[in-house]
Parts: structure tokens; sequence; C-alpha cells
């Protein structure tokens, strides 16, 4: 008598052993890692095509060895995936493997010691000085009334002339500029400190929007509306300007300078401040400094060449560092 066959009624198909240690795995992380659904939807893409790709060869997923992971990624560079979607691959299979060991499905994890495909790093988009120049004269002329023309060219200035990040700029306390200080204190990421220098245009800047900005406090105070703690306000709850009001701004001053706002952004700005440090002569160092990197290697990324002599000062190498007919 013939045995059952696939599609007979009231009998399953053979349940392929990858299926049930992927869905397995799956819930797994569901329930136990509270792993977001597009998480675990990115896993079950990935370990998909593996379990698709080991069924076609005929292999086992409970025996197969580190070689086979490794023919698989190859097969993935035939296919002309790029190097992170094979390095995600790659830490799917691992992350499998490394539960199927913890259940005692498998003694080893034979994904472990592959070292898979490295990132391509590229250099960050950035801007020219000739184009921070124009956005730096557009931001001068840009506003509905002149008190808004000396907050725009602040905000400019300060990002330029320090690399912070758009929410270090907008969150920064009005104290941490009175009194026209050469280094302002920046808390980062992490709530990490660091100091930065402030150029002579940042630091006339600041001094001109802190008289405009007192100057409307006053009156204010007098009808009796509270004031902000930050140098720049907005009117949200948070009390300062926004990262996305600030987005819109800056989109609006790059075409005032005739730039394309698509090459614009904060980040971009910070990109142009370390790049032009490191191609005037400034340390890797100083600038890893100065951006609030916890890792040089996050830094590296703006150069090839190490340069090992340090400089002792930012001013003389930052192109914008000195006011228009005034020596340094």
């Amino acid at each position: 008598m013939a045995g059952p066959t696939a599609g007979a009624k009231g009998v399953k198909p053979p349940v392929n052993p990858a299926w049930r240690w992927i869905s397995t795995f799956l819930d797994a992380i569901a329930a136990e890692a509270g792993a977001a659904r597009n998480t675990s939807l990115a896993y079950g893409r990935d370990l998909k095509d593996f379990a698709e790709w080991v069924a076609v060869g005929g292999y086992d997923i409970a025996t197969l060895d580190r070689m086979t992971i490794e023919a698989y990624l190859v097969h993935c560079d035939t296919q002309g995936l790029s190097a992170a979607t094979r390095a995600r691959r790659l830490s799917s299979i691992r992350q499998l493997y490394r539960f199927a060991f913890e259940e005692g499905w498998r003694e080893d994890n034979p994904g472990l010691r592959i070292s898979g495909p490295g990132k391509s790093k590229s250099l960050p988009k950035t801007l020219s000085v000739e184009e921070i120049t124009r956005l730096l004269d557009a931001a001068a002329g840009h506003g509905r009334n002149p008190p808004d023309r000396l907050r725009n060219t602040a905000l400019m200035e300060l990002l330029y002339a320090t690399g912070m990040r758009v929410s270090e700029l907008v969150t920064l306390p009005q104290a941490a500029v009175r009194g026209n200080p050469a280094m302002i204190l920046v808390r980062g990421k992490g709530d990490k400190e660091r100091m930065v220098p402030l150029s002579p245009p940042a630091r006339a800047a600041v001094a001109d929007w802190l008289n405009a900005l007192d100057a409307r406090e006053a009156a204010q105070k007098a009808a009796g509306k509270p004031v902000s703690k930050y140098l720049f306000p907005g009117s949200g709850a948070d009390g300062h300007m926004t990262r996305q009001s600030f987005f819109v701004l800056i989109k609006a001053m790059a075409v005032a300078a005739g730039i394309s706002p698509a090459k614009v952004t904060p980040h971009v700005l910070r990109h142009a401040f370390a790049t032009h440090l490191l191609a005037g002569g400034a340390d890797l160092r100083v600038i890893q400094t100065l951006l609030g990197h916890a890792d040089l290697g996050t830094t590296e990324i703006y150069t090839h060449v190490l340069e090992d002599e340090l400089k002792d000062l930012v001013f003389n190498h930052h192109p914008l560092a000195k006011l228009p007919g005034k020596p340094g």
C-alpha cells in the first residue's frame, strides 16, 4: 500500500527543520527579548532566504558547518547584495545559531568565527568654504525683522564655528554664552560635557543677538509674560527652538544663498566644520574632542591621513576664524 502523499486529505507535508527553527526563534525573541515588529520581520526575511538556499542545496540546518554559511554569503555577494545587507544576514544567522545552542539543538554556533563583510565608509557630504560664506551672508539678511536676522546670524555662526549637533545648538542656555566667553560648555550625547572655542565672528554674532534678546525679554517681563532660559527661545512647551523649526529655517537660507536646499542640513554644517579644520591642518584628535566623538574611529572618516603633529589653536586653521579687516 502506498504511503501518504503531501496534500492528501488529513495528511500534512513534512515540516522543514529550518522553518521550525526559525519560527521558534522568532517567537522567542518576540516574547523574551521584546523585539520590535520591524526587527522580527527583518530577522524573518533574512532567515527565510537562508532557509530556502539551504533547502535547495540539500543541506541540513542542524548539521551544516561554517564553510557552508560562508558559501551562502558568497552566493549573496554574487546576487549583488550590498556589504551592509550581507553583514545583516550573517548577524541573523549568528543569532539563530546562538539560540539553537542555548536550546541544546546544536553544540556550537557555526557562524561565530566568520568575518563578515566590512561596512564601506564614505566621506560625509559637506559644503565648500565659499558655500558656507554664502550661507552666512544669507542668514544676515534672512528674517522678518532685525532681531530675527540677528538670531539667524547667531545660529549659523555658532553652528559652523563649533560643529555642534543641532540638538546641542537649540538647547544651548543663555548662561553658556553670557559674558562674551572665548570657550563655551556644551552638553552632548549621554549628558557628556565638552568645551568648544568660539571664533570672533561667532562671539560678535552672539553678542548682537543677546542685546536684541534682552530687549525682547524686557518687554515680555513688563507685560507679565515668562521668558525662556535658552539662547534661542521657542513657543513650544520645551521653551526653545525645535530641531524641525531650525531644519526648515536652514533650508530657506540655503535657497536665499543660491544653494540647493537638498545639499544643506544642520549635520552638513557639522561636517563642514570638521572637514574645513582638517583641510587647514588641524589635528584629528583635536577635531574628535570638538565634535564630542567618544571614539577616534568615528572622526577618522574625515581623512585617510592622520597627522602626528598637534596644533595649539583652532583659530589658526579655521577659514572664517577672523573678523574681516581685523588681525587674529
